[in-house]
Protein backbone atom coordinates (compact mmCIF):
# COMPACT_ATOMS: atom_id res chain seq x y z
CA UNK A 1 0.00 0.00 0.00
CA UNK A 2 2.92 2.50 0.65
CA UNK A 3 4.28 1.98 -2.65
CA UNK A 4 0.73 2.91 -4.11
CA UNK A 5 0.89 6.65 -2.21
CA UNK A 6 4.86 6.75 -2.48
CA UNK A 7 6.03 4.99 -5.35
CA UNK A 8 9.97 4.93 -6.48
CA UNK A 9 9.36 5.21 -10.03
CA UNK A 10 9.91 9.26 -11.36
CA UNK A 11 7.41 9.51 -13.58
CA UNK A 12 4.45 7.44 -11.51
CA UNK A 13 5.61 9.91 -7.97
CA UNK A 14 4.97 12.57 -10.23
CA UNK A 15 1.74 11.64 -11.29
CA UNK A 16 0.63 9.95 -8.23
CA UNK A 17 1.42 13.66 -6.52
CA UNK A 18 -0.47 15.56 -8.91
CA UNK A 19 -3.73 12.82 -8.67
CA UNK A 20 -3.68 13.19 -4.59
CA UNK A 21 -4.25 17.31 -5.08
CA UNK A 22 -6.63 16.94 -8.19
CA UNK A 23 -9.04 14.15 -6.04
CA UNK A 24 -9.01 16.42 -3.18
CA UNK A 25 -9.93 19.04 -5.16
CA UNK A 26 -12.73 16.76 -6.76
CA UNK A 27 -13.80 15.68 -3.28
CA UNK A 28 -14.36 19.40 -2.01
CA UNK A 29 -16.03 20.53 -5.15
CA UNK A 30 -18.33 17.99 -5.72
CA UNK A 31 -19.14 17.92 -2.34
CA UNK A 32 -20.47 21.85 -2.43
CA UNK A 33 -20.45 22.91 -6.14
CA UNK A 34 -24.91 22.11 -6.53
CA UNK A 35 -25.52 23.54 -3.22
CA UNK A 36 -23.13 26.80 -4.56
CA UNK A 37 -25.24 27.11 -7.62
CA UNK A 38 -28.10 26.97 -6.19
CA UNK A 39 -28.08 28.59 -3.02
CA UNK A 40 -24.98 31.21 -3.34
CA UNK A 41 -25.46 32.09 -7.20
CA UNK A 42 -29.10 31.95 -6.99
CA UNK A 43 -29.60 29.34 -9.98
CA UNK A 44 -32.25 27.22 -10.22
CA UNK A 45 -31.91 23.19 -10.39
CA UNK A 46 -33.25 23.50 -13.61
CA UNK A 47 -30.11 26.23 -14.69
CA UNK A 48 -27.56 24.24 -13.11
CA UNK A 49 -28.74 20.96 -14.59
CA UNK A 50 -28.88 22.29 -18.47
CA UNK A 51 -25.79 23.83 -18.30
CA UNK A 52 -23.63 20.93 -16.77
CA UNK A 53 -25.37 19.10 -19.66
CA UNK A 54 -23.89 21.11 -22.30
CA UNK A 55 -20.60 21.26 -20.19
CA UNK A 56 -20.77 17.36 -20.80
CA UNK A 57 -21.05 17.50 -24.28
CA UNK A 58 -18.55 19.77 -24.94
CA UNK A 59 -16.69 17.18 -22.58
CA UNK A 60 -17.40 14.22 -25.20
CA UNK A 61 -15.17 15.93 -28.17
CA UNK A 62 -12.55 17.23 -25.60
CA UNK A 63 -11.60 13.31 -24.43
CA UNK A 64 -10.21 12.49 -28.16
CA UNK A 65 -9.06 15.68 -28.76
CA UNK A 66 -6.89 16.00 -25.89
CA UNK A 67 -5.73 12.37 -26.61
CA UNK A 68 -4.92 13.54 -30.26
CA UNK A 69 -3.04 16.80 -29.21
CA UNK A 70 -0.97 14.44 -26.58
CA UNK A 71 0.23 13.00 -29.67
CA UNK A 72 1.36 16.09 -31.25
CA UNK A 73 2.53 18.36 -28.36
CA UNK A 74 3.06 15.72 -25.64
CA UNK A 75 0.83 13.75 -23.12
CA UNK A 76 2.68 15.61 -19.72
CA UNK A 77 2.62 19.52 -21.73
CA UNK A 78 -1.40 18.76 -22.94
CA UNK A 79 -2.20 17.54 -19.03
CA UNK A 80 -0.39 20.39 -16.96
CA UNK A 81 -2.00 22.75 -19.52
CA UNK A 82 -5.73 21.15 -19.02
CA UNK A 83 -4.87 20.79 -14.69
CA UNK A 84 -4.03 24.48 -14.84
CA UNK A 85 -6.92 25.63 -16.43
CA UNK A 86 -9.48 23.51 -14.82
CA UNK A 87 -8.42 25.29 -11.76
CA UNK A 88 -8.82 28.50 -13.44
CA UNK A 89 -12.30 27.83 -14.25
CA UNK A 90 -13.07 26.81 -10.87
CA UNK A 91 -11.58 29.74 -9.28
CA UNK A 92 -13.73 31.91 -12.15
CA UNK A 93 -16.94 29.84 -10.52
CA UNK A 94 -16.36 32.50 -7.67
CA UNK A 95 -17.34 35.45 -10.19
CA UNK A 96 -19.93 34.09 -11.85
CA UNK A 97 -23.29 35.98 -11.66
CA UNK A 98 -25.64 34.44 -14.53
CA UNK A 99 -26.74 31.77 -16.27
CA UNK A 100 -24.64 32.54 -19.48
CA UNK A 101 -21.43 33.09 -17.40
CA UNK A 102 -22.01 29.62 -15.18
CA UNK A 103 -22.54 27.62 -18.46
CA UNK A 104 -19.25 29.01 -20.34
CA UNK A 105 -16.93 28.70 -17.49
CA UNK A 106 -18.53 24.64 -16.91
CA UNK A 107 -18.13 23.78 -20.37
CA UNK A 108 -14.18 25.10 -19.88
CA UNK A 109 -13.95 23.10 -16.58
CA UNK A 110 -15.45 20.04 -18.31
CA UNK A 111 -13.37 20.61 -21.47
CA UNK A 112 -10.10 21.09 -19.83
CA UNK A 113 -11.02 18.26 -16.68
CA UNK A 114 -12.01 15.66 -20.19
CA UNK A 115 -8.37 16.37 -22.05
CA UNK A 116 -6.32 16.21 -19.10
CA UNK A 117 -7.61 12.58 -18.32
CA UNK A 118 -7.06 12.08 -21.73
CA UNK A 119 -2.91 12.62 -21.82
CA UNK A 120 -2.74 11.14 -18.38
CA UNK A 121 -3.97 7.86 -19.67
CA UNK A 122 -1.86 8.52 -23.06
CA UNK A 123 1.11 9.36 -20.88
CA UNK A 124 0.71 5.95 -19.39
CA UNK A 125 0.07 4.36 -22.69
CA UNK A 126 3.66 5.66 -23.26
CA UNK A 127 6.10 5.17 -20.50
CA UNK A 128 4.98 1.43 -19.20
CA UNK A 129 4.50 -1.65 -20.81
CA UNK A 130 2.49 -4.54 -20.26
CA UNK A 131 1.54 -5.45 -16.35
CA UNK A 132 3.15 -2.25 -15.18
CA UNK A 133 1.05 -0.03 -17.09
CA UNK A 134 -1.70 -1.30 -15.63
CA UNK A 135 -0.99 -1.68 -12.13
CA UNK A 136 -0.04 1.76 -11.82
CA UNK A 137 -3.28 3.07 -13.73
CA UNK A 138 -4.89 0.91 -10.99
CA UNK A 139 -2.92 2.16 -8.18
CA UNK A 140 -3.45 5.60 -9.23
CA UNK A 141 -7.21 4.43 -8.93
CA UNK A 142 -6.81 3.71 -5.55
CA UNK A 143 -5.00 7.79 -4.52
CA UNK A 144 -7.83 8.73 -6.39
CA UNK A 145 -10.37 7.20 -4.35
CA UNK A 146 -9.00 7.90 -1.08
CA UNK A 147 -8.15 11.47 -1.53
CA UNK A 148 -11.57 12.05 -3.26
CA UNK A 149 -13.16 10.46 0.14
CA UNK A 150 -10.64 12.90 2.42
CA UNK A 151 -11.86 16.03 -0.07
CA UNK A 152 -15.15 14.94 0.95
CA UNK A 153 -14.77 14.96 4.35
CA UNK A 154 -12.93 18.21 4.41
CA UNK A 155 -15.70 20.20 2.71
CA UNK A 156 -18.26 19.35 5.03
CA UNK A 157 -16.74 22.22 7.35
CA UNK A 158 -18.31 24.71 4.48
CA UNK A 159 -21.30 22.57 4.71
CA UNK A 160 -21.74 22.94 8.54
CA UNK A 161 -20.63 26.60 8.34
CA UNK A 162 -23.27 26.98 5.58
CA UNK A 163 -22.48 30.57 4.53
CA UNK A 164 -21.60 31.75 1.92
CA UNK A 165 -18.84 32.45 2.21
CA UNK A 166 -17.77 29.47 3.37
CA UNK A 167 -18.52 28.06 0.28
CA UNK A 168 -16.55 30.26 -1.83
CA UNK A 169 -13.92 29.72 -0.15
CA UNK A 170 -14.52 25.72 -0.37
CA UNK A 171 -14.76 26.94 -4.51
CA UNK A 172 -12.02 28.53 -4.56
CA UNK A 173 -9.83 25.90 -2.24
CA UNK A 174 -10.70 23.50 -4.88
CA UNK A 175 -9.46 25.56 -7.55
CA UNK A 176 -6.23 26.61 -5.79
CA UNK A 177 -5.84 22.63 -5.48
CA UNK A 178 -5.84 21.79 -9.07
CA UNK A 179 -3.22 24.80 -9.72
CA UNK A 180 -1.16 22.83 -7.11
CA UNK A 181 -1.66 19.31 -9.07
CA UNK A 182 0.30 21.13 -11.92
CA UNK A 183 3.40 21.82 -9.91
CA UNK A 184 4.78 18.01 -9.90
CA UNK A 185 3.97 17.74 -13.74
CA UNK A 186 5.67 21.06 -14.63
CA UNK A 187 9.34 20.23 -16.13
CA UNK A 188 8.55 16.56 -15.89
CA UNK A 189 10.49 16.21 -19.34
CA UNK A 190 13.24 17.97 -17.83
CA UNK A 191 13.61 15.75 -14.37
CA UNK A 192 13.52 12.71 -16.83
CA UNK A 193 15.08 13.49 -19.82
CA UNK A 194 13.89 9.61 -20.86
CA UNK A 195 10.52 10.74 -21.26
CA UNK A 196 11.19 14.12 -22.99
CA UNK A 197 13.21 12.07 -25.63
CA UNK A 198 10.41 9.32 -26.14
CA UNK A 199 7.44 11.75 -25.93
CA UNK A 200 9.57 14.13 -29.10
CA UNK A 201 9.72 10.44 -31.16
CA UNK A 202 6.02 10.26 -30.21
CA UNK A 203 5.34 13.42 -32.25
CA UNK A 204 7.47 12.70 -35.53
CA UNK A 205 5.88 9.02 -35.88
CA UNK A 206 2.28 10.43 -34.90
CA UNK A 207 2.30 13.32 -37.77
CA UNK A 208 3.33 10.75 -40.08
CA UNK A 209 2.41 7.07 -39.28
CA UNK A 210 0.00 7.17 -36.88
CA UNK A 211 -3.45 5.75 -37.82
CA UNK A 212 -6.78 7.02 -36.17
CA UNK A 213 -8.57 4.92 -34.00
CA UNK A 214 -11.82 5.88 -35.65
CA UNK A 215 -11.22 3.32 -38.56
CA UNK A 216 -10.02 0.72 -35.98
CA UNK A 217 -13.67 -1.54 -35.43
CA UNK A 218 -12.16 -3.99 -33.26
CA UNK A 219 -11.26 -1.02 -31.08
CA UNK A 220 -14.47 0.85 -31.47
CA UNK A 221 -16.26 -2.05 -30.76
CA UNK A 222 -14.33 -2.57 -27.27
CA UNK A 223 -14.62 1.29 -26.56
CA UNK A 224 -18.76 0.60 -27.39
CA UNK A 225 -19.03 -2.49 -24.69
CA UNK A 226 -16.57 -0.50 -22.11
CA UNK A 227 -19.29 2.93 -22.59
CA UNK A 228 -21.92 0.46 -21.42
CA UNK A 229 -19.85 -0.69 -19.03
CA UNK A 230 -19.37 2.73 -17.31
CA UNK A 231 -22.77 3.72 -16.55
CA UNK A 232 -22.62 1.57 -13.56
CA UNK A 233 -20.65 4.81 -11.71
CA UNK A 234 -23.98 7.24 -12.11
CA UNK A 235 -26.00 3.82 -10.94
CA UNK A 236 -23.95 4.13 -7.54
CA UNK A 237 -23.61 8.41 -6.91
CA UNK A 238 -27.70 8.79 -8.71
CA UNK A 239 -29.80 5.85 -9.07
CA UNK A 240 -29.11 3.70 -5.88
CA UNK A 241 -29.27 7.03 -3.48
CA UNK A 242 -32.88 7.73 -5.70
CA UNK A 243 -34.09 4.03 -5.37
CA UNK A 244 -32.70 3.92 -1.33
CA UNK A 245 -35.55 6.78 -0.88
CA UNK A 246 -38.00 4.86 -2.53
CA UNK A 247 -37.55 1.47 -0.17
CA UNK A 248 -38.08 1.07 3.87
CA UNK A 249 -34.38 1.58 4.13
CA UNK A 250 -32.93 4.85 5.80
CA UNK A 251 -31.37 7.12 3.23
CA UNK A 252 -28.54 7.33 5.65
CA UNK A 253 -27.73 3.44 4.29
CA UNK A 254 -26.32 5.38 1.27
CA UNK A 255 -23.43 6.82 3.23
CA UNK A 256 -22.70 3.28 4.29
CA UNK A 257 -22.39 2.09 0.89
CA UNK A 258 -19.99 4.85 -0.53
CA UNK A 259 -17.87 4.17 2.41
CA UNK A 260 -18.02 0.36 1.51
CA UNK A 261 -17.33 1.21 -2.37
CA UNK A 262 -14.27 3.08 -1.09
CA UNK A 263 -12.85 0.90 1.02
CA UNK A 264 -13.35 -2.35 -1.39
CA UNK A 265 -11.64 -0.45 -4.35
CA UNK A 266 -8.89 0.54 -2.06
CA UNK A 267 -8.39 -2.60 -0.56
CA UNK A 268 -8.68 -4.62 -4.13
CA UNK A 269 -8.00 -2.77 -7.27
CA UNK A 270 -4.35 -3.39 -7.90
CA UNK A 271 -4.80 -7.21 -6.79
CA UNK A 272 -7.64 -7.45 -9.09
CA UNK A 273 -6.08 -5.63 -11.85
CA UNK A 274 -3.81 -8.38 -12.49
CA UNK A 275 -3.50 -10.12 -15.56
CA UNK A 276 -5.43 -7.72 -17.23
CA UNK A 277 -2.49 -6.77 -19.47
CA UNK A 278 -3.51 -9.55 -21.93
CA UNK A 279 -6.59 -8.87 -23.98
CA UNK A 280 -8.10 -12.14 -24.05
CA UNK A 281 -8.16 -12.12 -19.84
CA UNK A 282 -9.20 -8.16 -19.92
CA UNK A 283 -11.98 -9.29 -22.19
CA UNK A 284 -12.87 -12.26 -19.75
CA UNK A 285 -12.18 -10.03 -16.68
CA UNK A 286 -15.24 -7.34 -18.17
CA UNK A 287 -17.44 -10.06 -18.60
CA UNK A 288 -17.54 -11.18 -15.20
CA UNK A 289 -17.86 -7.76 -14.18
CA UNK A 290 -20.83 -7.84 -15.99
CA UNK A 291 -22.79 -10.60 -14.21
CA UNK A 292 -21.57 -9.25 -11.13
CA UNK A 293 -23.05 -6.04 -11.98
CA UNK A 294 -26.47 -7.96 -13.25
CA UNK A 295 -26.18 -9.48 -9.82
CA UNK A 296 -26.40 -6.01 -8.20
CA UNK A 297 -29.24 -4.91 -9.91
CA UNK A 298 -31.01 -8.33 -8.88
CA UNK A 299 -30.42 -7.34 -4.75
CA UNK A 300 -31.29 -3.80 -5.43
CA UNK A 301 -34.60 -4.60 -6.78
CA UNK A 302 -35.36 -7.01 -3.91
CA UNK A 303 -34.56 -4.60 -1.44
CA UNK A 304 -37.69 -2.63 -2.50
CA UNK A 305 -39.28 -6.22 -0.85
CA UNK A 306 -38.15 -6.34 2.23
CA UNK A 307 -38.16 -4.40 5.74
CA UNK A 308 -35.85 -2.17 7.11
CA UNK A 309 -33.34 -5.07 8.22
CA UNK A 310 -33.73 -7.10 5.02
CA UNK A 311 -33.33 -4.04 2.43
CA UNK A 312 -30.41 -3.07 4.35
CA UNK A 313 -28.68 -5.88 3.94
CA UNK A 314 -29.60 -6.59 0.83
CA UNK A 315 -28.37 -2.92 -0.17
CA UNK A 316 -25.28 -3.92 1.57
CA UNK A 317 -24.51 -7.02 -0.80
CA UNK A 318 -25.89 -4.94 -3.33
CA UNK A 319 -23.01 -2.70 -2.69
CA UNK A 320 -20.43 -5.11 -2.33
CA UNK A 321 -21.39 -7.37 -6.22
CA UNK A 322 -21.85 -3.50 -7.61
CA UNK A 323 -18.40 -2.63 -6.21
CA UNK A 324 -16.64 -5.46 -7.27
CA UNK A 325 -18.09 -5.29 -10.24
CA UNK A 326 -16.95 -2.28 -10.78
CA UNK A 327 -12.96 -2.67 -9.74
CA UNK A 328 -13.24 -5.92 -12.43
CA UNK A 329 -14.70 -3.99 -15.39
CA UNK A 330 -12.19 -1.43 -14.98
CA UNK A 331 -9.42 -3.42 -14.81
CA UNK A 332 -10.70 -5.22 -17.59
CA UNK A 333 -11.27 -2.18 -19.72
CA UNK A 334 -7.74 -0.62 -19.09
CA UNK A 335 -6.53 -3.70 -20.37
CA UNK A 336 -8.23 -3.36 -23.32
CA UNK A 337 -7.38 0.25 -23.98
CA UNK A 338 -4.21 -0.05 -23.59
CA UNK A 339 -3.31 -3.56 -25.54
CA UNK A 340 -5.83 -2.83 -28.50
CA UNK A 341 -4.53 0.30 -28.98
CA UNK A 342 -2.00 1.26 -31.81
CA UNK A 343 0.96 2.59 -30.16
CA UNK A 344 1.81 4.70 -33.16
CA UNK A 345 -1.02 7.07 -31.83
CA UNK A 346 -1.54 6.19 -28.29
CA UNK A 347 -2.67 9.51 -27.29
CA UNK A 348 -5.81 9.33 -29.68
CA UNK A 349 -6.63 5.93 -29.11
CA UNK A 350 -6.18 6.28 -25.51
CA UNK A 351 -8.35 9.61 -26.15
CA UNK A 352 -11.10 7.91 -27.79
CA UNK A 353 -11.43 5.34 -24.87
CA UNK A 354 -11.86 8.21 -22.55
CA UNK A 355 -14.29 9.58 -24.74
CA UNK A 356 -16.43 6.48 -23.82
CA UNK A 357 -16.18 7.27 -20.14
CA UNK A 358 -17.55 11.05 -20.81
CA UNK A 359 -20.39 9.57 -23.03
CA UNK A 360 -21.09 7.29 -19.89
CA UNK A 361 -20.51 10.30 -17.56
CA UNK A 362 -23.10 12.63 -19.62
CA UNK A 363 -26.16 9.57 -20.02
CA UNK A 364 -25.94 7.36 -16.83
CA UNK A 365 -27.95 9.87 -14.51
CA UNK A 366 -30.48 9.80 -17.14
CA UNK A 367 -30.52 6.06 -17.18
CA UNK A 368 -30.15 5.84 -13.71
CA UNK A 369 -33.56 8.15 -13.32
CA UNK A 370 -35.33 6.11 -15.94
CA UNK A 371 -34.21 2.82 -14.44
CA UNK A 372 -35.79 3.92 -10.85
CA UNK A 373 -38.94 5.39 -12.58
CA UNK A 374 -39.70 1.82 -13.81
CA UNK A 375 -38.75 -0.21 -10.63
CA UNK A 376 -38.16 -3.84 -10.79
CA UNK A 377 -38.25 -3.67 -14.52
CA UNK A 378 -36.12 -1.34 -14.98
CA UNK A 379 -33.46 -3.22 -12.76
CA UNK A 380 -33.95 -6.38 -14.85
CA UNK A 381 -33.23 -4.72 -17.91
CA UNK A 382 -30.45 -2.76 -16.88
CA UNK A 383 -28.82 -6.30 -15.51
CA UNK A 384 -29.41 -7.55 -19.15
CA UNK A 385 -27.93 -4.53 -20.82
CA UNK A 386 -24.58 -5.06 -18.43
CA UNK A 387 -24.57 -8.54 -19.56
CA UNK A 388 -24.74 -7.94 -22.80
CA UNK A 389 -22.24 -5.35 -22.58
CA UNK A 390 -19.62 -8.03 -21.24
CA UNK A 391 -20.06 -10.33 -23.71
CA UNK A 392 -20.00 -8.17 -26.27
CA UNK A 393 -16.16 -7.31 -24.84
CA UNK A 394 -15.05 -10.90 -23.94
CA UNK A 395 -15.92 -11.57 -27.82
CA UNK A 396 -14.14 -8.45 -29.20
CA UNK A 397 -11.17 -9.63 -26.60
CA UNK A 398 -11.31 -13.10 -28.31
CA UNK A 399 -10.23 -11.16 -31.94
CA UNK A 400 -7.15 -9.39 -31.49
CA UNK A 401 -4.62 -11.64 -33.76
CA UNK A 402 -5.57 -10.06 -36.83
CA UNK A 403 -4.56 -6.66 -35.74
CA UNK A 404 -0.97 -6.14 -36.36
CA UNK A 405 -0.17 -2.67 -34.01
CA UNK A 406 3.69 -1.65 -33.79
CA UNK A 407 4.67 -2.39 -30.55
CA UNK A 408 5.91 0.59 -28.18
CA UNK A 409 9.29 2.02 -28.08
Amino acid sequence: MLQTFFPQDRVARSLTLSTMAFALSSGVFYTVSTLYFTLVIGLGATTVGLGLGIAGGTGVLAAYAGGWLADRVGAHHVQTVATGLNGVALLAYTFVSDAVMFTLIACLAVIMRSAGSSSKQAMLARWYTGPERVEVRARMRVVTNVFIGLGTVAAAAALLIGTAAAYRVAVSAAGVLLLAATVPLAGLGRRVPELAARMTAVRQRAASTGPSPLRDRTYLASVACNTVMAVQFGLMTVGVPLWVATTGAPTAIVSVLLVLNTAVVAALQVRVSRGTDDVRTAGLTVRRASWLLAIACGLYALAGYGNVIVACALFVLAAFAHTMGEILGEAGGWGMAFELADQRSAGAYQGLSQTGYAIAAMFSPILATTVVEHGTVGWACLAVLFVLAGTGAAAVARRPAGLVHEPAR
